[in-house]
């Protein structure tokens, strides 16, 4: 549930439940301007960050770092970088998270990777068979690249010591904001059991990721189960609930064709037999709201929402939870 904080008079009350999203890069010039402006309106609700997918093997490399550089120089907005294992080679790998980082660029999403034709989802998945990596064969050893390309830029310097003079130390380098992964709620394709895919995030977090994004799940107690066995297994990092608004039958069966994970199959007969667009749409919002509602009351650390490039749908789920007023009221808040 949200946690409490002290307001900006002193007195303790309800912090902002944590809310960030999900966009891919846009393939067309018209498409850029509508994702602007998407952009706008997401960092309207102040979120924790945006995260921006990147196609395997450098395939969108160029568009992704656009839209990352405009969150920087538009928005207030935290944004954060997708990186994959398919198709690169250590020294590519390198040269891209430089790349990043030189831009500003300082949270990261490291994933395993998708098979080299990536289709624009706004979905992390994780899943692409060996045949398709690189030098890098895991998320962890891309989390690590992470960290030790920032070591890298930042030499070590000697500092002074406050009370004894000639003494000095190693001044402490910076680290990247956030170096988040992928897990997964109902089990990864290519996992043995439920087990395995703990285990792997654990190694993750070893390898030094401070967070997960939890790929699609449609119950609620897929995610509260999944957080309760990677606790129980060592896991301590935050591992956010992934959700996304499916406001047409098309999508979800797109959805479950990309992540295998069967959705409800009242959500998807509703959907189906509904011939208007708008109540679908509304089938979808609401049914994306209850689930949010249900994770966060479980203990759910704050929401990651899957856009579609499109604000319309994950900003009503994030009215309907009350978070806007929420937002608002803090900010009220602060002002004071």
């Amino acid at each position: 549930m949200a946690s409490t904080a002290p307001d900006a008079s002193g007195a303790d009350g309800p912090a902002p439940v944590p809310i960030s999203f999900e966009l891919f890069p846009p393939r067309t010039d018209a498409a850029a301007l509508a994702l602007g402006r998407t952009i706008d309106r997401l960092a309207e609700v102040d979120p924790a960050f945006v995260s921006v997918t990147f196609g395997a093997g450098g395939s969108s490399r160029a568009r992704s770092l656009t839209v990352l550089r405009y969150m920087l120089e538009h928005t207030h907005v935290e944004p954060m970088a997708h990186l994959t294992c398919v198709g690169s080679s250590h020294a590519e790998a390198n040269q891209l998270v430089r790349e990043f980082l030189d831009a500003g660029i300082t949270s990261f999403l490291a994933l395993r990777g998708d098979p080299p034709t990536d289709p624009p989802t706004g979905l992390s998945t994780d899943s692409a068979p060996d045949s398709g990596i690189g030098d890098l064969g895991s998320a962890a050893e891309l989390v690590q690249l992470i960290h030790r390309v920032q070591e890298e830029r930042e030499p070590f310097e000697q500092i002074g010591v406050p009370g004894f003079p000639g003494a000095s130390r190693i001044r402490a380098r910076p680290r990247p904001e956030r170096v988040a992964v992928a897990a997964f709620p109902t089990g990864h394709p290519r996992s043995r059991n439920l087990g395995h895919d703990v285990d792997t995030l654990l190694a993750k977090e070893i390898a030094g990721a401070n967070l997960a994004i939890t790929q699609l799940f449609w119950r609620a107690d897929d995610y509260l189960g999944f957080v309760e066995r990677a606790r129980a297994g060592g896991v301590t990092i935050p591992i956010l609930p992934g959700i996304m608004p499916v406001t047409t039958p098309a999508r979800l069966a797109r959805l479950t064709q990309l992540t295998g994970v069967e959705p409800p199959a009242a959500l998807a007969i509703d959907l189906e037999i509904e011939p208007d667009a708008a109540a679908q749409a509304e089938l979808g919002i609401a049914f994306s709201t209850r689930l949010a509602a249900e994770v966060i009351a479980g203990g759910a650390p704050g929401l990651h929402l899957y856009t579609f490039n499109r604000h319309e749908a994950v900003l009503d789920v994030v009215d309907r939870l009350g978070l806007l007023a929420e937002r608002l009221a803090d900010e009220r808040n602060t002002a004071r």
